[in-house]
């Protein structure tokens, strides 16, 4: 018995060790691009580029910015040494492209005013925030082990993680900048199929009062009805179905903040690069997909169960055998599996608090 009890510390030894050896890695990666950014700004003013005049330049198109462009480009790392050129070529398409990807931007190869404000911005500004990212993977580095749930905010996406290993991806929507999404942790426990959704007071306040005001045939028209009245104010719920707000099913992990996964009817939203639209819960592009993965060990949950629940439109709730935890993240900058590194949007602004913090 000592000697197997042994043998679980020293595996529980090895695995801790080795996601604290992810962390550091991490951390290196990030410490040698700050080093990197820290170089540029000693050497170079980063003037501001412009396009002089146009408003964007794609492939073909002839520009004394491209010049600079390309410079700063491979400054970057995105472009390798070559003629200065004030033609777009395919090659310097390839390069914005590669940068688009590393900054969120729609990847079309064209030079904009997304891909210039992010090509502009200063590099002391990336050094704080590389720097508050850096600060981040210290702190989550006990997050980064076993099988869990992964939402990055600032990226708009969630991953499904075993270990090192990425079974599963998928786009989200996140709280808008009036309802931000918060940083926390938890413990994914249930599944409920064709929910209601309980409209939160302050959703009913501000949005659900004055629209009945304006349209007495509201509720009906919305699939709602109200079950009671809380210090004067209607409790209002939307009924499981096609239209409802919270789609075909919803993923919860009991918190203080009211913050879960679900799906969505709102599917247009997927399309666009930058998804910070709803009230602070997650919406998933992939609902169907978690579902199925979160109950691969639950026989009796086939993948035509989970496709009839969620279409049922009675509301049913399923305990998960195996609770899978959760951290929803805010990393605005991270080197990406492929070695490149990656910036994007500091959409509620705590880059830029943890800087002033650290002034």
């Amino acid at each position: 018995m000592k000697i197997q009890l042994s043998l679980l510390v020293l595996i529980v030894l090895f695995a801790s060790l080795a996601f604290a050896q992810q962390s550091t890695k991490q951390h290196k990666l990030l410490s040698n691009a700050v080093d990197h950014y820290k170089k540029l700004q000693q050497k170079n003013d980063w003037p501001e580029i412009t396009l002089n005049g146009k408003s964007v330049l794609k492939l073909n198109d002839k520009s004394e910015a491209l010049p600079l462009i390309r410079e700063r480009l491979r400054l970057l790392g995105d472009l390798r040494r070559g003629r200065d050129e004030d033609i777009f070529t395919e090659r310097l398409e390839d390069a914005v492209k590669q940068f688009q990807q590393r900054h969120g931007l729609e990847d079309d190869g064209v030079i904009g005013p997304a891909f210039l404000k992010a090509l502009n911005t200063p590099l002391e500004k990336r050094i704080e925030q590389l720097t508050a990212n850096m600060n981040r993977v210290i702190q989550d580095t006990l997050k980064m082990k076993g099988t869990r749930i992964i939402a990055n905010i600032p990226e708009y996406k969630l991953f499904v993680m075993e270990d090192d290993l990425e079974v599963l991806s998928m786009d989200i929507v996140v709280g808008k900048i009036s309802n931000p999404t918060v940083i926390f942790s938890d413990t994914l426990e249930t599944i409920v199929f064709s929910p209601y959704w309980n409209v939160p007071a302050s959703i009913v306040r501000n949005e659900i009062l004055p629209a009945i005001s304006k349209n007495s045939s509201y509720l009906e028209e919305n699939n709602m009805e109200i079950t009671g009245k809380v210090d004067g104010l209607p409790k209002i719920r939307q009924k499981p179905g096609p239209d409802n707000s919270l789609g075909s099913v919803k993923f919860l992990f009991p918190n203080k903040y009211d913050i879960y996964f679900h799906d969505t009817p709102a599917t247009s939203l997927f399309e666009r690069k930058k998804r910070a639209f709803s009230h602070g819960c997650i919406r998933l592009s992939q609902p169907y997909e978690l579902a199925q993965y979160l109950l691969k060990d639950q026989a009796d949950w086939t993948g035509s169960e989970i496709i009839m629940a969620m279409g049922a439109g009675t509301e049913r709730w399923v305990k998960l055998k195996t609770k899978i935890p959760v951290s929803i993240i805010y990393y605005t900058a991270w080197i990406d599996n492929y070695g490149l590194l990656n910036f994007r949007d500091d959409i509620y602004g705590h880059d830029e608090e943890e800087a002033i913090i650290n002034y």
